[in-house]
Order: structure tokens, then sequence, then C-alpha cells
């Protein structure tokens, strides 16, 4: 027998980051909220895996100290971040560059006075050849994937001026293919193809760089603005940390909803839950099959392989990229050195990101590719995980518009990373949209349940 219906002020359906803060600004208005979840833990695509003492992200989603939403939300006051070594290791040509370290002064000449007082020091990390020997770098070719010192200092200067960039002018720049964009925006084709195409397809998780040009100077924004960084103890504690700060009891997990109005959400195990606004927060897909007419976009697939060593890579807590593309891997780190929580202690963790369909013996594949990378075996590695999405992450192909409407008519919203950017941010940040859109059509200024529930009506 179906149990008695449940009574709030607002449904949401979903207990990704988009619902829960919603849900969670809602509740510090005085507005009763109930959160119903199909899945068996909150935080959807932001989960985590438990597998001997390791703890490893099915997705594995980079967040930047820049992001605004994370300082904004409610409930992440204690999210701890780990942070990445400054800026990245590039594996081109047999070596390792650092590349995308801050340099001071925001101009040209101060980018460029700040690489040539670098320039007299080794850059690259050289990769131990089969025989035993470092490969001795390329004659004849710049000594890094974006050049010489001048074209160095031309990029360091082009990501300062990016971070200082007030939002709504990136906004209002014209739109195109983020590879198209680049190559128009004055940059050395070798800095383009050996440092920003491979960091935008990490960034983005879009290696064909089909993402709308807005988009990713978003992200590189986000990159030259803040450093990189991971929750400390997996994806998941953010979502918890956003559950745990809802008055107990919001959050029901395990629960089905088969069809939603503008004043009850129907489930298959408890009923009707009959309220005042329903917030539909779950993936894209799921939203559209509960309101038919909504757009589905296109995904990124993304396959997350863990791998466990008593030896770590030497290099330490970065994020290497392959600027060759000279295999399945886009990114890789020893996720350990970031957030040592990952691991059990005397053992490390390798987290490495497969973008697009995956190879047939992917583990195989991604084997071959990181001995290249790391210089050195892979053989003794123990696979801990392999985690296939095959929709990741929303794709934001030009035109995209980054503020999908959350209000589809009064009491009826939606938010998610598919209604804004497809990012952590963007989820948080259209869950804020959602939420202040209810409490403006509400009027909410305290609590506003009431005894007396409002009358049904089916969506059309």
């Amino acid at each position: 027998m179906l149990e008695p219906a449940f009574q709030a002020d607002v449904v949401v359906v979903g207990a990704g980051v988009a619902g829960l803060s919603a849900a969670l600004r809602l509740a510090h208005a005085g507005v009763t909220t109930t959160v119903l979840e199909a899945g068996p833990d909150v935080g959807g695509r932001m989960s985590t895996e438990k597998v001997d003492g390791f703890r490893l992200d099915r997705v594995g989603q980079l967040l930047f100290t820049s992001y605004p939403e994370l300082r904004l939300t409610p409930g992440l006051d204690a999210l701890a971040l780990r942070l990445f070594a400054p800026g990245v290791l590039l594996h081109s040509d047999g070596r390792r560059h650092r590349a995308g370290t801050p340099v001071p002064g925001r101009s040209a000449r101060g980018a460029l006075n700040a690489v040539r007082a670098l320039a007299s020091a080794p850059r690259a990390t050289p990769v131990l050849g089969r025989g035993g020997g470092a490969v001795p770098p390329p004659r004849n070719r710049p000594t890094a994937p974006v050049g010489g010192a001048v074209d160095q200092a031309r990029l360091g200067s082009a990501l300062a001026r990016i971070a200082g960039t007030p939002l709504e002018r990136l906004l209002a720049r014209p739109e195109q293919p983020a590879g198209q964009a680049l190559a128009a925006r004055g940059l050395p084709a070798r800095t383009v193809d050996g440092f920003l195409r491979p960091l935008l397809s990490a960034l983005l998780c879009d290696p064909e760089l089909t993402t709308s040009s807005r988009c990713a100077d978003l992200a590189l924004r986000a990159f030259a603005a803040g450093r990189m960084a991971v929750p400390e103890g997996g994806a998941e504690v953010l979502p918890e940390l956003l559950a745990r700060a809802l008055p107990p009891g919001s959050v029901h997990t395990g629960v089905r909803v088969t069809s939603v109005s503008t004043t009850s959400v129907t489930t298959a195990e408890h009923g009707e839950f009959r309220c005042r606004a329903v917030l539909l927060a779950t993936d894209a897909r799921s939203a559209a099959e509960l309101l038919p007419g909504l757009r589905v976009p296109d995904f990124h697939p993304v396959t997350v392989v863990h791998h466990t060593t008593d030896a770590p890579p030497a290099t330490g807590a970065a994020l290497l990229l392959d600027a060759d593309r000279g295999g399945p891997v886009t990114h890789t780190a020893v996720i350990s050195a970031v957030d040592p929580s990952r691991a059990p202690a005397g053992r490390t963790l390798i987290s490495s990101t497969v973008l697009g369909s995956p190879p047939d013996d992917v583990d195989t594949a991604v084997r071959v590719h990181l001995a290249r990378l790391y210089g050195t075996s892979t053989a003794r590695w123990e696979t801990l995980a392999v985690h296939h999405t095959a929709e990741a992450v929303p794709a934001m192909r030009a035109p995209h518009d980054l503020r999908r409407p959350v209000r589809l008519l009064a009491g009826l919203y939606v938010c998610g990373d598919h209604r804004d950017s497809s990012t952590v941010q963007g989820a948080l940040h259209s869950g804020h949209r959602a939420s202040a859109a209810i409490l403006a059509d509400l009027g909410a200024a305290g609590s506003m349940h009431t005894a007396e529930p409002s009358p049904t009506a089916r969506a059309a």
C-alpha cells in the first residue's frame, strides 16, 4: 500500500549538486523543501567508489579556486580543496615541460621579463628511454611545446589578460567553435597546439574543441585566475556537505519520480507529494523524460581508469597532459600526491582520463600510453577500476546559451549543468538561479507551508 502523501512547499527532483544547492538556499529562506533522489546516494555524477581504502571518482571533475559559487553556496564552508601544482605538465617529444604557471605582472613586458629570468634554468624533465638513458631534446626546436621565451611570454600575458577580463565582456565576444577561435587569436600555432588544445580538452572534456568559444574562454579564465583542485576525500564530499546542511529528513533516496506537475510529484514508491512548486534537478535526459519537449544535448563520454603502484612516478602533484595526442589518455595525475586521503598509507593512486569512445582493451591501451607519459614501466601497476560514463558531460557547442531559462512556468522549474555551463560551477550557479526564481514567484519571506494542499494539476 502507498504511504500517505508528503507535504512541502517545494519538491526538488534529483539530489545532484544543482538540486541540493537550490534546496539549501530555499531552506535558508524558510521554505520547506523535500528532495527526491532515484539513486541510493546523493551526488549524481559526483560519486566516489571505495575500493580497499582507495577513493575513486567516477568522472573526475576538476574544480578551480576561482569558482565563485564554491564561496557563495551555503553549506560548502567546510569544503577542503586539495590543489594541483601550479600550471600543468605537458608531455611532448619524449619530455615533460611545465607550462601555464602564473607570471608576475599582467603586461606582455612583465611576462617577458619573468620568462627571460627563467630562460637559463632547465625547463624540461627528461623522460627515460627504453635503454634507461635520457631522451635528448630534438635539435633546432624550441625547448617547450609552447615555443621559446617570447612565445611563453605572450602566452603568460594572454592568460593574465583573460584572468582580468570582466565576465560580461567575455560573453559578448563573437561565438564560434573553440578550435576555430583559438586559430584566430594571434598566438603561435605551436602554443595553440602544444598547450591550449590539450589544456582545453582536459577542462571541457572535448578533445575536438567543438565547444563554444565563450565557454572555452570561461574555462581559460578559471584556469588563469585560480588553481586547479579536487575535493579532499573524493568528489562525493561536495554533495554530501550540501545534503548534511539541509534540515533532517529533507532528502529521500531510492524514490523514483514518475510524473511532475506545478503542484505535485508522483512517485512509484510513495505516491504523491503535494507542493506549491516543483524543481526538476535531474540530468538532461531524465528531465526530458518527465517533461517531453525539453532539449536533450549531445554528451561527451568520459572513461576514468584508476591504477595503484608502490613506486609513484616523479611528477608530484601536477596534472599531466599529452600535447602529442599519442594515445587514449587526455590527462592523468598521481592523484594521491594531490589528495593523500584518496589512497591508503604507502600506496599511490594514479587516475587517468580517456575522452570519447574508449578503445576495446582500454586498460592495456592506457597502460602503454602511461608508460610513455610517466617514463616508467606500468606492467606491475594494479588496475583498481575502470569507470565509463557515456553521458558524462553535456556538450556546449556553439551557439550555446549559458543562461538557459530555469523557470518553465509558475510552479515548474528546471536546473542542472545542462542549463548553464557543463561544470560543477555551472551546476551550482544553475541551482542558484532556480532558487532565486522560485523565491521570487512564491514571495518567500519565511515558511510558506500550509496545512491544506493546493489542488493537483497534471502537466500537459
